[in-house]
């Protein structure tokens, strides 16, 4: 559920006084696209200014977005993605199909290598599920797409919790925590692929006594669990990063316990700053209690920002906006994430967690519904279909950059945030306004990172040097001198 945030004033009234260590925190961004024509804004395909439908079918939408982003020297472009489709609303994926809620969906994988061609700095991460895909034919995909952007890749590990999904590649749904041990396993399996199977010098390309890899040096991996059974050297020599930068979306209990263990840096999302605090603080201190750095685990909102030059410009985009949004299909987006078929509800019905009716589901979502500030409106049908049909499950603040970074401020410093996941309501015009408005507006403050020229993603986000994984993270542990085979 969206909280639509206006300030008709200077936007002073609304600065946290925030601590001088935090003001020197660089405030890290995203962008934030999927391979549909309506991600996060429903309806806003309709518009003529919007190239969001060309992303199946042309190539240079992605091209032309990725050198917005270099622009303004964005961290990432990240790209979520699903199996199957929303199809809780009113008991079946009509509403979906004709609005284009999330469908139809393309590979995030594609694009990638197209985009590092026209950039030299913006990183890619890219979502994949560990529930339908073998850990080595994940493994050899991203060593690929490391080396061919030069380390500028990162992985957002999901477990799939769509039941449609499940049937469309023939699996069984499995059982929420479950998925999160079996990712466990899949990701130790990973990093013994990744980490431990080719020594730093078992690549030769040595032309004169044609060894070009030295069989010595190449370890075959065994991985044999209840769930996998892999006996194998990996496929492909090392890549830049080894194990790509990884993020993990996902704040249930479970999620939390996975994140604080394997993520890097974690996509999380709120209406409500309050609502993350809780969370964030629980992944710090579980990552602490297993020896990681609690600040080292990156949190990155979402939030759809709608920016304009003055209050008034703003205010136009926004009111254009609401013109095209598509209420039907944030209550089929809804509906589906939190498992309640909101149709059968009453429009001004409070809806309460004990309201679920289906067993896929996204926890934190579910577990939203208890909070009940001031801040963000009752959670009825009439007020979630509003609300979500701009910006899905994220705030929209609407101001001149000014106020918008007083509200990244304000996250920042309420929910001990690292950075946010910026979403559109049009693209490109959304991505332009944030590149050229919103990124002078945080230089300005001195909160935005300076320019990295050449690094990798977990370069850019950990610093320059620390292209491998973090000596406190488990993976390192997998490491080839470090891991004995067993």
């Amino acid at each position: 559920m969206t909280n639509h945030v206006n300030d008709n004033g200077d936007g002073s009234a609304k600065r946290q006084k925030i601590s001088h260590e935090k003001l020197k925190k660089s405030i890290l961004l995203n962008g934030f696209d999927m391979f549909t024509p309506s991600h996060l804004s429903f309806g806003q395909w309709r518009r003529p200014d919007d190239r969001s439908k060309d992303k199946r079918r042309d190539l240079t939408y992605w091209t032309n977005l990725a050198q917005i982003l270099e622009r303004g020297d964005i961290t990432a472009l990240f790209l979520a993605d699903t199996y199957g489709q929303h199809d809780v609303y009113k008991g079946n994926a009509e509403p979906t199909f004709r609005t284009a809620c999330q469908y139809p969906m393309g590979d995030p994988s594609i694009p990638v290598t197209a985009m590092a061609a026209v950039t030299k700095n913006l990183s890619f991460a890219i979502t994949t599920s560990t529930s339908y895909e073998s850990p080595f034919v994940v493994a050899k995909r991203f060593s690929t797409l490391d080396h061919l952007t030069k380390g500028r890749f990162g992985w957002n590990i999901v477990t799939s919790f769509k039941k449609s999904g499940a049937a469309a590649v023939g699996l069984p749904l499995i059982e929420h925590d479950k998925r999160y041990e079996i990712a466990d396993d899949y990701l130790r399996c990973m990093y013994k692929i990744w980490e431990s199977s080719w020594a730093d010098d078992a690549l030769k390309e040595d032309a004169e006594n044609e060894v070009y890899v030295d069989f010595e040096r190449v370890r075959w991996i065994q991985h044999e669990t209840g769930v996998y059974k892999i006996n194998a050297p990996h496929v492909l020599d090392p890549s830049p990063q080894r194990t790509p930068f990884l993020f993990q979306a996902g704040t249930s209990s479970a999620g939390m316990t996975f994140a604080a263990t394997h993520a890097e840096g974690v996509f999380v999302s709120a209406p409500s700053p309050h609502i993350l605090a809780p969370r964030v603080a629980n992944i710090r201190k579980e990552a602490a209690a297993l020896g990681r750095d609690p600040q080292s685990v990156k949190i990155f909102a979402v939030i759809t920002p709608v920016i304009g030059r003055t209050d008034e410009e703003a205010q136009i985009k926004y009111q254009e906006a609401l013109k095209y949004a598509s209420a039907e299909g944030g209550l089929a987006f809804f509906s589906s994430n939190a498992g309640i078929d909101l149709s059968q509800y009453d429009l001004d019905k409070e809806i309460t967690p004990e309201d679920v009716s289906v067993d896929g589901r996204v926890h934190s979502l579910v577990n939203s519904l208890k909070y009940h500030g001031n801040d963000i409106p009752a959670w009825t049908p009439r007020n979630i279909g509003k609300a979500v049909s701009l910006g899905a499950n994220g705030p929209v603040p609407v101001g001149t950059a000014a106020k918008i970074a007083d509200v990244l401020e304000e996250w920042m410093e309420i929910a001990d945030l690292d950075g946010f996941n910026v979403g559109y309501v049009t693209s490109p015009g959304s991505f332009e306004d944030l590149v050229d408005l919103l990124v002078p507006e945080l230089r300005l403050r001195g909160r935005y990172p300076e320019k990295v020229v050449g690094a990798t993603l977990r370069e850019r986000v950990f610093g320059v040097g620390q292209s491998k994984l973090r000596d406190d993270h488990v993976g390192s542990t997998y490491k080839y001198d470090n891991y004995q085979s067993t």
